[in-house]
């Protein structure tokens, strides 16, 4: 739920508000990411081209189960994630280019393998055209470092001179319009979602932004004071690339940072954003929106960007929006070019000269994150093909990597899931029939999507060429935006997916009461169509019983079966509801991720629910598919305790010192190692499968037992 755009350009990374996509393992910028609004190409099967191949003996392995990773001198019952994954973890620390390093990670090396495949093929493909041409034309002018470099500054210098030239509120506001018609938002965000009162049709909505810190904490809190002053240093060192004389580029960073900080002191926390999804739902008249902003009124944004005057639109934290007109008023205009300047320059750093792209890298991965090593450049490109063009590439990505029989094997585990799912409801013993008919209800109109879209994102309209890395990236940002405009006062179109097939993630969305399953999340350990029923419902039945659980976390649960927002619970069964919630906040309040550093129960609260409810479901599902056929003990495991062992195994993954904190502080997602004991230490069939006995750390019983779907 909201966004965890990890090192995204702010020219796109607040034109599009996914902010309802609830993840299985990162909330994801996807900018760029979704379906063309114009008429798209029926595809029953994939239909990239076919002479596209795959080398697979050069692929990466992937992070299979395997019982011999478990640390023989650990004890299920005391620690079931280092149980199952503490020799593992031990022996495999985070590379010098990543963050982090678990299950997720591999198979995104795999993926960006396969993917760097298909972009060399596109990229030597004569006359090419189409996906071909795009992935091929910005995969090409990306590696060209030397042109990149030889170009320095230069595809900014007339960006730059129309801030240098902003002497006026008025000027400002036009050139915050103008900016906004080219996709590149930095004060704030603003783009199309289904109406929350009406799911099936698009408008706008405006929301908060500005700030290049990962969250409004970072502005105001003593432990953060550390990263502030860096952010500062950075800022200055960004200005002075850009032109500006270090002495000057010291004072204007001091500005930029009062700058932000007044805008961080309107803006909500990670933590608000992810626990009241009712904050992106603030449907204003154009009018009152002007009355509320009068310095940057409403109804001229809304003609600058060839948009009709709609009746209403959402003005998310409205405070934030009112602080900003004020700014613009009161603000001197060389405070706003500062700000402008940083923010222009900055986002397009990881497209420009290599003084640029280092600059970026060593403030937001190095310094924020912990990370020692700048990826390869070819790795960065196909993260920029990835986010702004990424349908295009995953177009191919689905002809060579994923099998009508993995469809099939998905298609039969979510009905499974479904069903299993069905009975927990109907036999929930804290809940009225009332409310219960109403989640049934909810249940029979979810609606799954496995692999790739049934139709494919049509790109014409998009030119690129082989003259210029940053143009290409702008051409297909403006692209973006423009196409997704045309959305707002349309039906929602259902087929759309925000995420490309060769995307390691999953997603809920509750306006649509969707799940979605990339084809990239569809290999060990989380499905494997070689494998036992045990490992594949530890794994992707979790996955699948995660995201169906989303519609009834304490955020989904707040849209009903068509997808609007509107209570559809009983009074008592609401209290009920939160009085089991609260208990697992407690529990992940409880967990330490380091030394003084604790999880953030209430911030990650969406994800526990549904790791809980989709775990419990997952297991019912298994023991369905499994009755009245005898245990074959594999490896000297049962089918149960097989089960619970890849479920921790999904969750192995190390950080690094700066990632973790950054995680605690902002992502919605517990650190991995309390995915894998959390839930299954709410479960009775867990215990039962290690031999737990009430009092071992594993086993929570009576009022710590969390006990929800």
């Amino acid at each position: 739920m909201p966004h965890r755009a990890e090192f995204a350009v702010s020219h796109t990374s607040k034109s599009a508000p996914k902010f309802l996509l609830l993840s299985l393992a990162i909330t994801v910028a996807v900018a760029g990411c979704q379906r063309d609004a114009a008429p798209a190409t029926d595809a029953a099967a994939p239909a990239a081209t076919p002479a596209f191949t795959l080398d697979e003996s050069s692929l990466p392995g992937v992070n299979s189960f395997k019982a011999s990773d478990f640390d023989a001198n650990g004890n299920a019952c005391t620690d079931f994630g280092a149980y199952v994954n503490g020799t593992w973890l031990a022996a495999n620390p985070v590379p010098g280019d990543r963050t982090s390093w678990g299950a997720f990670e591999m198979l995104d090396e795999r993926s960006q393998a396969i993917q760097r495949q298909l972009a060399d093929q596109a990229a030597a493909v004569e006359g090419a055209t189409g996906v071909n041409k795009i992935v091929g034309d910005i995969w090409a002018t990306g590696l060209d470092a030397e042109s990149i470099n030889a170009q320095g500054i230069a595809p900014l210098e007339s960006e730059l001179a129309a801030i240098a030239a902003l002497d006026s509120p008025q000027k400002i506001a036009d050139y915050l319009r103008t900016s906004a018609a080219k996709g590149q938002f930095t004060v704030f965000g603003f783009g199309p979602e289904a109406d929350f009162m009406d799911s099936s049709m698009n408008i706008a909505y405006a929301f908060q932004g500005g700030l290049g810190l990962p969250d409004r904490t970072y502005y105001f809190d003593a432990d953060k004071k550390d990263k502030l002053e860096a952010y500062q240093a950075h800022v200055a060192k960004v200005l002075e690339l850009s032109g500006v004389p270090a002495a000057e580029a010291a004072a204007q960073a001091a500005d930029v940072l009062a700058f932000e900080t007044r805008l961080a002191k309107v803006s909500k926390s990670s933590e608000e954003m992810s626990r009241d999804v009712g904050l992106f739902y603030n449907p204003v008249s154009p009018a009152d929106a002007d009355a509320l902003a009068p310095n940057f009124p409403w109804t001229a944004f809304f003609e600058s960007q060839g948009l009709e005057v709609p009746e209403k639109f959402s003005l998310a934290i409205p405070d934030f929006h009112a602080e900003v007109s004020t700014m613009v008023a009161d603000v001197a205009p060389a405070d706003w070019q500062s700000y402008l300047r940083f923010h222009a320059v900055d986002g397009a750093a990881p497209y420009l000269a290599d003084a640029f792209a280092e600059e970026h890298f060593n403030f937001y991965s190095r310094e924020l994150r912990g990370q020692k090593e700048m990826k390869e450049r070819g790795k960065r490109v196909l993260e920029t093909i990835g986010s702004q063009t990424g349908e295009a590439l995953g177009q191919m990505y689905v002809d060579v990597a994923f099998s009508p029989e993995s469809k099939e094997r998905m298609e039969t585990l979510v009905a499974n899931l479904s069903e299993a799912l069905k009975v927990r409801i109907q036999d929930l013993d804290w809940m009225s029939d009332e409310t219960k008919a109403r989640a049934m209800e909810k249940w029979a109109s979810f609606t799954p999507k496995i692999g790739y879209p049934d139709k494919w994102r049509d790109w014409a309209g998009l030119e690129t060429s082989r003259d210029s890395y940053i143009g290409n990236v702008l051409a297909a940002n403006e692209f973006n935006y423009k196409w997704n405009l045309a959305k707002v006062g349309k039906p929602v179109d259902k087929t759309e997916w925000a995420m490309p097939p060769q995307m390691v993630n999953a997603y809920y969305n509750p306006l649509q009461n969707e799940i979605v399953f990339p084809a990239a999340i569809l290999q060990p350990p989380f499905f494997d169509a070689e494998a036992d029923d045990p490992l594949n419902y530890g794994g992707i039945g979790a996955v699948i019983g995660h995201e169906m659980t989303h519609g009834y976390d304490d955020q989904g649960s707040r849209f009903d079966a068509s997808g609007k927002f509107q209570n559809w619970w009983t009074e008592a069964d609401a209290a009920g509801f939160l009085g089991r919630t609260d208990k697992l906040v407690a529990q992940f309040n409880g967990y330490e991720a380091a030394p003084g550093l604790q999880v953030n129960g209430k911030l990650t609260l969406g994800e526990n629910i549904a790791d809980l409810g989709g775990l419990a479901t997952a297991y019912d599902a298994m023991k369905k598919a499994t009755e009245g056929s005898e245990d074959p003990m594999l490896e000297g495991l049962s089918r149960d305790q097989r089960f619970f062992a890849n479920w921790a195994t999904v969750w192995r993954r190390n950080f690094t010192d700066e990632e973790l904190k950054v995680r605690i502080a902002t992502d919605p997602h517990a650190p991995a190692n309390f995915r894998a004991i959390g839930a299954p230490s709410n479960l009775p069939a867990f215990a039962a499968a290690f031999q737990c006995a009430p009092g071992d750390a594993m086993v929570r019983e009576g009022e710590t037992q969390v006990v929800i779907w």
